[in-house]
């Protein structure tokens, strides 16, 4: 069996909701949010969208330092899971994973329009497909799906935090990326902080509200 399909396999097909409920557990329980041990040199970005039935997902893997595209890829695949609040990583994580495991230039690094550990069960989808690659990962999404947070200031770059609701932990950033513009709501996935995604999604901002890499994996996955 191919790693790509012992990993959906495992930890992206339940059977039935209590199942999906365990295997969330069981990821969170393993989540590692702590400060990058590794170089990032390239960088992944996800996204996938959907369409009677099928689901297609997009890929783009640039240069952190440059820039440059180095590769991009889609695939189309029929939605294997049912849309149900909070359990979105069951829906579009299998495509996800097989873009990974396609990728000729293997990124150190993933970004997904998804979220991270702000999710009411602390692993979202971008968690999720970082814990079982093992590799460092983060969500950017237009809302914010669990935290309070109060709004930054209107200026591009400012930022504030979003806290959990229990516990109030740091476990989100509220990001302006444009002038007077809404801002994006960010978490880590794993294997980093919320130190580092501000260090590695400030460079990548340029004149959307939505990273570069962000609106190249949204193109790609377009039907």
């Amino acid at each position: 069996m191919k790693r790509s399909s012992y990993l959906i396999k495992n930890y992206f097909s339940p059977k039935n909701l209590e199942e999906a409920l365990k295997i969330q557990e069981k990821l969170r329980r393993k989540l590692k949010i702590k400060p990058l041990k590794r170089k990032i040199e390239k960088i992944a970005g996800f996204d996938a969208s959907f369409k009677e039935g099928l689901v297609k997902g997009g890929a783009v893997v640039i240069d952190f330092k440059s820039k440059k595209v180095l590769e991009e890829r889609s695939l189309i695949r029929k939605i294997g899971f049912p849309y149900i609040p909070g359990l979105f990583a069951f829906r579009e994580g299998p495509i996800i994973i097989e873009l990974f495991y396609s990728l000729k230039n293997k990124p150190d690094l993933l970004i997904l329009d998804a979220q991270g550990i702000a999710h009411p069960k602390g692993v979202g989808l971008a968690s999720q497909a970082g814990l079982v690659l093992n590799t460092p990962s983060l969500g950017v999404s237009k809302t914010n799906l669990y935290g309070y947070y109060k709004q930054p200031p209107l200026r591009k770059g400012s930022f504030s935090f979003i806290y959990h609701l229990q516990t109030k932990e740091k476990i989100g950033i509220v990001l302006r990326t444009k002038d007077n513009t809404k801002p994006l709501f960010i978490s880590p996935g794993n294997l980093l902080t919320l130190r580092d995604c501000l260090n590695i999604l400030l460079p990548l901002l340029g004149r959307f509200r939505m990273p570069e890499i962000l609106r190249i994996a949204h193109r790609i996955s377009a039907f």
